[in-house]
Protein backbone atom coordinates (compact mmCIF):
# COMPACT_ATOMS: atom_id res chain seq x y z
CA UNK A 1 0.00 0.00 0.00
CA UNK A 2 0.99 3.41 -0.93
CA UNK A 3 0.89 6.77 1.24
CA UNK A 4 -0.05 9.58 -1.41
CA UNK A 5 -0.25 13.13 0.56
CA UNK A 6 -1.68 15.86 -1.40
CA UNK A 7 -0.04 19.41 -0.55
CA UNK A 8 0.30 22.85 -0.78
CA UNK A 9 0.83 26.36 0.82
CA UNK A 10 1.43 30.12 -0.52
CA UNK A 11 4.20 31.81 1.13
CA UNK A 12 7.09 33.38 -0.17
CA UNK A 13 10.08 31.79 -1.51
CA UNK A 14 13.06 33.64 -2.31
CA UNK A 15 15.27 31.16 -3.80
CA UNK A 16 12.87 28.89 -5.91
CA UNK A 17 15.81 27.37 -7.37
CA UNK A 18 17.70 26.80 -4.63
CA UNK A 19 14.53 25.42 -3.02
CA UNK A 20 13.85 23.17 -6.62
CA UNK A 21 17.42 21.47 -5.69
CA UNK A 22 16.96 20.98 -1.84
CA UNK A 23 13.53 19.52 -2.75
CA UNK A 24 14.56 16.84 -5.34
CA UNK A 25 17.67 16.26 -3.55
CA UNK A 26 15.93 14.74 0.11
CA UNK A 27 13.03 13.68 -1.44
CA UNK A 28 14.72 11.65 -3.68
CA UNK A 29 16.80 10.26 -0.81
CA UNK A 30 13.14 8.93 0.86
CA UNK A 31 12.30 7.36 -2.61
CA UNK A 32 9.18 9.68 -3.66
CA UNK A 33 7.58 10.00 -6.63
CA UNK A 34 5.35 12.60 -7.87
CA UNK A 35 5.33 16.12 -8.50
CA UNK A 36 5.78 19.05 -6.70
CA UNK A 37 5.78 22.83 -8.30
CA UNK A 38 7.84 25.71 -6.76
CA UNK A 39 7.56 29.51 -7.26
CA UNK A 40 8.45 32.64 -5.34
CA UNK A 41 4.42 32.32 -4.53
CA UNK A 42 4.79 28.87 -2.31
CA UNK A 43 4.89 25.03 -3.07
CA UNK A 44 1.96 22.72 -4.55
CA UNK A 45 2.03 18.88 -5.07
CA UNK A 46 0.96 15.27 -4.71
CA UNK A 47 3.97 12.86 -3.60
CA UNK A 48 3.81 9.00 -3.45
CA UNK A 49 5.75 6.36 -1.49
CA UNK A 50 5.48 4.07 1.86
CA UNK A 51 3.86 5.49 4.94
CA UNK A 52 7.78 5.71 6.35
CA UNK A 53 9.22 7.85 3.56
CA UNK A 54 6.36 9.90 3.25
CA UNK A 55 6.14 10.98 6.93
CA UNK A 56 10.17 11.93 6.30
CA UNK A 57 9.32 13.52 3.27
CA UNK A 58 6.74 16.23 4.39
CA UNK A 59 9.27 16.56 7.47
CA UNK A 60 12.50 17.88 5.05
CA UNK A 61 9.52 20.10 3.20
CA UNK A 62 8.13 21.34 7.09
CA UNK A 63 11.91 22.32 7.52
CA UNK A 64 12.05 24.85 4.76
CA UNK A 65 11.38 28.67 5.92
CA UNK A 66 7.63 29.45 6.16
CA UNK A 67 6.08 25.83 5.27
CA UNK A 68 6.26 24.53 8.69
CA UNK A 69 2.59 24.15 8.92
CA UNK A 70 2.02 23.45 4.69
CA UNK A 71 -1.27 22.04 4.13
CA UNK A 72 -1.33 18.38 3.64
CA UNK A 73 -4.01 15.35 2.57
CA UNK A 74 -3.82 11.66 2.97
CA UNK A 75 -4.94 8.65 0.89
CA UNK A 76 -3.83 5.39 0.06
CA UNK A 77 -3.06 3.69 -3.27
CA UNK A 78 -2.48 -0.29 -3.85
CA UNK A 79 -0.38 0.57 -6.55
CA UNK A 80 2.08 3.64 -6.68
CA UNK A 81 0.26 6.44 -8.99
CA UNK A 82 3.10 8.20 -10.08
CA UNK A 83 6.14 6.86 -12.42
CA UNK A 84 8.94 8.89 -11.17
CA UNK A 85 9.90 12.72 -8.55
CA UNK A 86 9.52 15.36 -10.89
CA UNK A 87 10.63 18.59 -8.82
CA UNK A 88 9.51 21.95 -11.53
CA UNK A 89 9.99 25.35 -11.30
CA UNK A 90 6.92 27.59 -12.17
CA UNK A 91 5.76 31.32 -12.19
CA UNK A 92 2.50 30.38 -10.85
CA UNK A 93 2.08 27.56 -8.64
CA UNK A 94 -1.43 27.39 -9.65
CA UNK A 95 -1.62 29.58 -12.61
CA UNK A 96 -4.38 32.06 -13.35
CA UNK A 97 -2.46 33.91 -15.82
CA UNK A 98 -2.41 37.52 -13.59
CA UNK A 99 0.81 38.16 -11.17
CA UNK A 100 -1.25 41.02 -9.63
CA UNK A 101 -3.41 37.89 -8.00
CA UNK A 102 -0.98 36.65 -4.50
CA UNK A 103 -2.57 35.20 -1.89
CA UNK A 104 0.17 35.87 0.54
CA UNK A 105 -1.19 39.38 -0.03
CA UNK A 106 -5.21 39.08 -0.02
CA UNK A 107 -7.57 36.14 0.17
CA UNK A 108 -10.83 34.72 1.21
CA UNK A 109 -12.31 33.49 4.65
CA UNK A 110 -11.18 29.68 5.07
CA UNK A 111 -13.52 27.55 6.35
CA UNK A 112 -13.16 24.45 7.87
CA UNK A 113 -14.71 21.47 6.62
CA UNK A 114 -16.72 21.16 9.57
CA UNK A 115 -18.31 24.04 9.21
CA UNK A 116 -18.71 23.76 5.30
CA UNK A 117 -21.69 22.37 4.60
CA UNK A 118 -24.11 25.24 7.41
CA UNK A 119 -22.13 27.56 5.06
CA UNK A 120 -22.93 26.19 1.26
CA UNK A 121 -26.90 25.28 2.65
CA UNK A 122 -27.33 28.92 3.29
CA UNK A 123 -29.78 29.78 0.27
CA UNK A 124 -28.03 33.13 -0.11
CA UNK A 125 -24.86 31.56 -1.04
CA UNK A 126 -23.23 31.79 -4.38
CA UNK A 127 -21.14 28.33 -4.42
CA UNK A 128 -18.52 27.82 -7.27
CA UNK A 129 -16.61 24.71 -8.48
CA UNK A 130 -13.72 26.22 -9.76
CA UNK A 131 -12.13 22.96 -10.80
CA UNK A 132 -12.03 22.32 -14.85
CA UNK A 133 -15.22 21.20 -16.04
CA UNK A 134 -14.27 17.45 -17.18
CA UNK A 135 -13.48 17.36 -13.06
CA UNK A 136 -17.21 18.93 -12.51
CA UNK A 137 -18.66 16.11 -14.63
CA UNK A 138 -18.16 13.43 -12.38
CA UNK A 139 -18.99 14.94 -8.88
CA UNK A 140 -19.30 18.42 -7.37
CA UNK A 141 -21.06 19.59 -4.27
CA UNK A 142 -25.11 19.37 -4.57
CA UNK A 143 -26.16 23.04 -6.26
CA UNK A 144 -22.95 24.27 -6.68
CA UNK A 145 -22.55 26.08 -10.24
CA UNK A 146 -19.89 25.14 -13.08
CA UNK A 147 -18.28 27.78 -14.91
CA UNK A 148 -17.13 25.18 -17.17
CA UNK A 149 -13.89 26.18 -17.68
CA UNK A 150 -11.30 23.90 -20.00
CA UNK A 151 -8.20 25.34 -17.30
CA UNK A 152 -7.84 27.35 -14.54
CA UNK A 153 -6.87 30.64 -16.49
CA UNK A 154 -10.60 30.31 -17.74
CA UNK A 155 -11.82 31.66 -14.56
CA UNK A 156 -11.43 35.45 -14.41
CA UNK A 157 -13.28 35.32 -18.15
CA UNK A 158 -16.42 33.22 -16.44
CA UNK A 159 -16.01 36.05 -13.57
CA UNK A 160 -16.74 38.74 -16.57
CA UNK A 161 -18.88 37.30 -18.09
CA UNK A 162 -21.40 37.24 -15.20
CA UNK A 163 -21.42 41.10 -14.98
CA UNK A 164 -22.00 41.45 -11.46
CA UNK A 165 -22.86 44.72 -10.29
CA UNK A 166 -20.86 46.55 -7.87
CA UNK A 167 -24.29 46.09 -5.51
CA UNK A 168 -23.26 42.14 -6.02
CA UNK A 169 -19.91 42.44 -5.24
CA UNK A 170 -20.80 44.42 -1.81
CA UNK A 171 -23.98 41.93 -0.47
CA UNK A 172 -23.37 38.68 -2.39
CA UNK A 173 -21.45 36.06 -0.54
CA UNK A 174 -19.66 33.88 -2.28
CA UNK A 175 -18.16 30.47 -1.54
CA UNK A 176 -15.47 28.24 -3.61
CA UNK A 177 -14.03 24.89 -3.47
CA UNK A 178 -11.32 22.69 -5.89
CA UNK A 179 -10.07 19.33 -5.14
CA UNK A 180 -6.82 20.23 -2.56
CA UNK A 181 -7.81 24.15 -2.04
CA UNK A 182 -5.30 25.57 -3.87
CA UNK A 183 -7.44 26.86 -6.92
CA UNK A 184 -9.87 28.11 -4.59
CA UNK A 185 -7.53 29.97 -2.65
CA UNK A 186 -5.57 31.72 -5.51
CA UNK A 187 -9.43 32.60 -7.21
CA UNK A 188 -10.71 33.50 -3.67
CA UNK A 189 -7.94 36.33 -3.83
CA UNK A 190 -9.22 37.22 -7.17
CA UNK A 191 -12.54 37.85 -6.20
CA UNK A 192 -11.27 40.05 -3.25
CA UNK A 193 -9.37 41.96 -6.16
CA UNK A 194 -11.84 42.36 -7.97
CA UNK A 195 -13.89 43.91 -5.68
CA UNK A 196 -15.96 41.34 -3.76
CA UNK A 197 -15.98 41.68 -0.30
CA UNK A 198 -17.77 38.31 1.48
CA UNK A 199 -15.53 35.60 -0.21
CA UNK A 200 -14.88 31.88 1.43
CA UNK A 201 -12.96 29.05 0.17
CA UNK A 202 -13.31 25.39 1.79
CA UNK A 203 -9.69 24.88 3.27
CA UNK A 204 -8.34 21.67 2.24
CA UNK A 205 -10.48 21.15 -0.53
CA UNK A 206 -12.90 18.39 -1.27
CA UNK A 207 -9.96 15.79 -0.32
CA UNK A 208 -9.75 17.29 3.26
CA UNK A 209 -14.00 17.60 3.01
CA UNK A 210 -13.92 13.42 2.52
CA UNK A 211 -10.90 13.06 5.20
CA UNK A 212 -13.03 14.72 7.44
CA UNK A 213 -16.79 14.52 6.93
CA UNK A 214 -18.94 11.52 7.59
CA UNK A 215 -20.50 10.48 4.61
CA UNK A 216 -23.63 10.14 5.93
CA UNK A 217 -23.94 14.14 6.63
CA UNK A 218 -22.04 14.94 3.03
CA UNK A 219 -23.09 17.37 0.42
CA UNK A 220 -20.96 16.04 -2.05
CA UNK A 221 -22.49 14.28 -4.96
CA UNK A 222 -20.35 11.82 -7.11
CA UNK A 223 -16.80 11.09 -7.14
CA UNK A 224 -13.53 13.36 -7.10
CA UNK A 225 -11.17 13.88 -9.78
CA UNK A 226 -7.64 13.28 -8.94
CA UNK A 227 -4.63 14.02 -11.17
CA UNK A 228 -2.99 10.51 -10.73
CA UNK A 229 -3.02 7.23 -12.35
CA UNK A 230 -6.33 6.78 -9.50
CA UNK A 231 -8.12 9.01 -12.05
CA UNK A 232 -10.97 9.64 -8.73
CA UNK A 233 -11.42 8.81 -4.96
CA UNK A 234 -14.44 8.21 -3.57
CA UNK A 235 -15.62 9.57 -0.34
CA UNK A 236 -13.99 7.08 1.70
CA UNK A 237 -11.00 7.73 -0.37
CA UNK A 238 -10.71 4.70 -2.23
CA UNK A 239 -9.77 4.47 -5.72
CA UNK A 240 -12.99 5.24 -7.51
CA UNK A 241 -15.10 3.61 -9.93
CA UNK A 242 -13.53 6.16 -13.47
CA UNK A 243 -10.71 5.41 -16.19
CA UNK A 244 -9.07 8.14 -18.35
CA UNK A 245 -8.94 7.81 -21.44
CA UNK A 246 -4.84 8.54 -23.10
CA UNK A 247 -6.02 10.72 -25.44
CA UNK A 248 -8.02 13.68 -24.08
CA UNK A 249 -6.86 12.98 -20.59
CA UNK A 250 -10.67 12.85 -19.71
CA UNK A 251 -12.28 10.65 -16.96
CA UNK A 252 -14.65 7.60 -18.55
CA UNK A 253 -16.99 5.12 -17.81
CA UNK A 254 -17.45 1.94 -18.89
CA UNK A 255 -20.28 2.19 -20.81
CA UNK A 256 -18.29 5.03 -22.71
CA UNK A 257 -15.46 2.30 -23.03
CA UNK A 258 -17.89 -0.32 -24.53
CA UNK A 259 -18.56 2.12 -27.61
CA UNK A 260 -17.31 1.99 -31.16
CA UNK A 261 -15.20 4.88 -30.36
CA UNK A 262 -13.13 4.07 -27.63
CA UNK A 263 -9.82 2.66 -28.62
CA UNK A 264 -7.76 2.12 -25.16
CA UNK A 265 -4.48 4.34 -25.03
CA UNK A 266 -6.11 6.19 -28.16
CA UNK A 267 -9.65 7.82 -28.06
CA UNK A 268 -12.91 7.88 -26.34
CA UNK A 269 -16.44 8.59 -27.53
CA UNK A 270 -15.28 12.57 -26.60
CA UNK A 271 -12.45 12.92 -28.50
CA UNK A 272 -12.74 10.40 -31.51
CA UNK A 273 -13.96 12.57 -33.95
CA UNK A 274 -11.64 15.40 -32.94
CA UNK A 275 -8.05 13.40 -33.34
CA UNK A 276 -6.21 13.40 -36.65
CA UNK A 277 -5.13 9.94 -38.00
CA UNK A 278 -1.59 10.58 -37.28
CA UNK A 279 -2.63 11.36 -33.59
CA UNK A 280 -4.27 8.36 -33.16
CA UNK A 281 -1.17 6.37 -35.07
CA UNK A 282 1.01 8.12 -32.60
CA UNK A 283 -1.41 7.29 -29.64
CA UNK A 284 -1.09 3.72 -31.04
CA UNK A 285 2.18 3.18 -31.06
CA UNK A 286 2.76 4.50 -27.47
CA UNK A 287 0.16 2.17 -26.25
CA UNK A 288 2.28 -0.57 -27.98
CA UNK A 289 5.56 0.41 -25.92
CA UNK A 290 3.47 0.52 -22.69
CA UNK A 291 2.31 -3.06 -23.35
CA UNK A 292 5.47 -4.65 -23.93
CA UNK A 293 7.04 -2.43 -20.85
CA UNK A 294 3.85 -4.05 -19.26
CA UNK A 295 4.70 -7.36 -20.17
CA UNK A 296 8.38 -6.75 -19.11
CA UNK A 297 7.37 -5.93 -15.40
CA UNK A 298 9.08 -2.53 -16.09
CA UNK A 299 7.05 0.97 -15.97
CA UNK A 300 6.46 3.11 -19.45
CA UNK A 301 6.90 6.88 -18.80
CA UNK A 302 4.39 7.47 -21.57
CA UNK A 303 1.66 6.32 -19.09
CA UNK A 304 2.39 9.06 -16.93
CA UNK A 305 -0.02 11.51 -17.40
CA UNK A 306 -0.07 13.57 -14.10
CA UNK A 307 -1.05 17.17 -14.04
CA UNK A 308 -0.90 19.98 -12.34
CA UNK A 309 -4.15 20.90 -10.14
Amino acid sequence: MYSVAALYKFSPVVDPASTQNILKKRLLNHQIHGTILVGHEGLNGTISGDEANILLALNCIKDLDGFADIDVKFSESQENPFLRLKVKLKDEIVTIGNPEINPNIQAGNYVNPSEWNNLIKDEDVLLIDVRNNYECSIGSFKNAVNPKTNIFQDFPKWVDSQSFSDADKKSKKVAMFCTGGIRCEKASSYMKNEGFEDVYHLKGGILKYFESVNEKESLWDGECFVFDDRVSVKHDLSVGSYDMCHGCRFPITDLDKSSDKYQRGISCPGCFDSKTDDQKSRYASRQLQVDLSKERNEKHLGADFAKEN
